[in-house]
């Protein structure tokens, strides 16, 4: 496969803000002015805000970076991150640098599948509700598709349905049919919701029993990525290259969070860290992935570790499989000015490669969160970058951060006071020079 532009951008911490807009558009080959929104506090504008939402008074900032060095199926990736979490960007950036060999984290995505529940409070009794639907199939998808015709036409639409037969807490019997949608580049809460609703009308007039709660699931449980990524082992570190004693702990840690619920909600909170960032720069619906990733770890009926760490033929080799129903197209993804800006510098073609890019990023924050907890400690990876806020906190003016922050590393503190001392100190020093 051919490469494309690398992403490769070597001190890019190191530029101005201005700086770095101008090498990301480099990347992405569009014209800086097309990035405007990003450094732009009228990312968003008012008149648009307000039709985005209820009760509307303003807009709420939150940084945006961009991570480099990520590498998915042997194309390179510049990744759009809005977090507040000031160790984020770093990290991703260099767990994707040591993940970037060859064709870097080889992903694989399912079709996007969503599901469409429709629930019976009072089923009919087995197998009549699922005789009628083997034997209303047809009926059902002629039904269901001819209101959808520009989901029809991008070649999703109806595909399956399936009876479920449950028992609530009480002992009560009770069904739910589930629709499988393909929605194509869409998340596709819209269409599976008119369908739900179409099809519980439909379900009621053949078995005549009642039908309760007609809504999609946001467990896309036909709807996953799967990402590994491999790094070399080696007697000494270098790029892409990492020693035997330090993979051994990372995979001590993963084993860890792979037994233990405690530790692995923590593992999993990290891989969402990554994952949260790029969702929330490019307009997704992160509530939902949260709520989906957790459910998914859970889902044998035991919490664990979405992302898994093991040595492997002089290889450090992570796994994870994890579900992602994200969308290319509608919602606020062509009305928000500075999500079709990090669009156009990510350049994925469809949903299913924006998820993999998604889930490759998750499996690379994981892979740095590890990494420091098992050799550094997670505190003082963490220090430099936090220095700089505490010294934000305690008032120091952006010309004064870098000295603040250069002494309270130098003292080895990073606490509130340390920040007011060497504050006071610089501007003592610089008012009598």
């Amino acid at each position: 496969m051919t490469r494309h532009r690398s992403s490769r951008l070597p001190s890019f911490f190191k530029l101005s803000a201005d700086e770095r807009l101008a090498a990301v558009a480099a990347f992405a080959g569009v014209d800086p002015s097309e990035l405007a929104p990003l450094a732009s506090p009228d990312g968003l504008p008012q008149e648009i805000a307000s039709n985005m939402s209820e009760n509307v008074v303003g807009r709420f900032a939150l940084p945006i970076g961009f991570a480099t060095n990520l590498r998915v199926n042997a194309r390179d990736y510049v990744v759009p991150m809005v977090i507040e979490e000031p160790s984020v960007v770093a990290a991703q950036s260099f767990a994707a640098r040591l993940l970037r060999a060859g064709d870097g984290i080889i992903a694989t995505s399912t079709e996007p599948i969503m599901i469409g529940q429709v629930h019976f409070p009072e089923p009919p009794p087995e197998p009549v509700l699922e005789t009628l639907v083997a034997t209303h199939h047809a009926e059902l998808k002629e039904a269901l598709d001819a209101n959808h015709p520009r989901l029809i036409a991008a070649g999703g639409g109806f595909r399956e349905a399936r009876v479920r037969r449950l028992v609530d807490a009480h002992g009560k019997p009770l069904a739910v049919v589930h629709l499988h949608i393909d929605v194509r580049d869409a998340m596709g809460a819209n269409a599976v919701n008119s369908m739900a609703e179409e099809a519980g009308a439909l379900f009621e007039s053949w078995t005549g029993a009642r039908v309760g709660l007609r809504i999609l699931s946001n467990l896309p449980m036909h709807r996953r990525v799967h990402v590994e990524g491999r790094v070399a082992l080696g007697d000494a570190a270098a790029p892409h290259v990492m020693v035997h004693d330090e993979a051994a702990r990372i995979e001590e840690a993963s084993r860890f969070a792979e037994a233990d619920p405690y530790r692995a909600v923590t593992a999993n909170k990290g891989i969402m860290n990554g994952i949260d960032a790029v969702l929330l720069a490019t307009g997704q619906d992160f509530r939902a992935v949260e709520a989906a990733a957790h459910a998914f770890a859970a889902y044998d009926g035991r919490y664990s570790a979405l992302a898994r760490w093991h040595v492997e033929d002089g290889h450090l080799v992570g796994r994870m499989d994890i579900p992602l129903a994200l969308g290319t197209v509608g919602g606020i993804t062509s009305v928000h000015p500075a999500v079709k800006a990090c669009f156009k510098v990510l350049h994925v073609a469809e949903a299913r490669q924006l998820a993999e890019v998604v889930a490759a990023v998750g499996l690379a924050q994981n892979l740095a969160a590890t990494r420091a907890l098992a050799s550094e400690g997670i505190q003082r990876g963490h220090m430099r970058l936090h220095a700089r806020n505490v010294a934000m906190e305690c008032g120091a003016r952006p010309e004064e951060v870098s000295y603040v922050v250069a002494a309270m590393l130098a003292a080895d503190r990073t606490d509130a006071a340390a920040a007011v001392e060497a504050l006071q100190h610089h501007r003592a020093t610089h008012a009598s020079s």
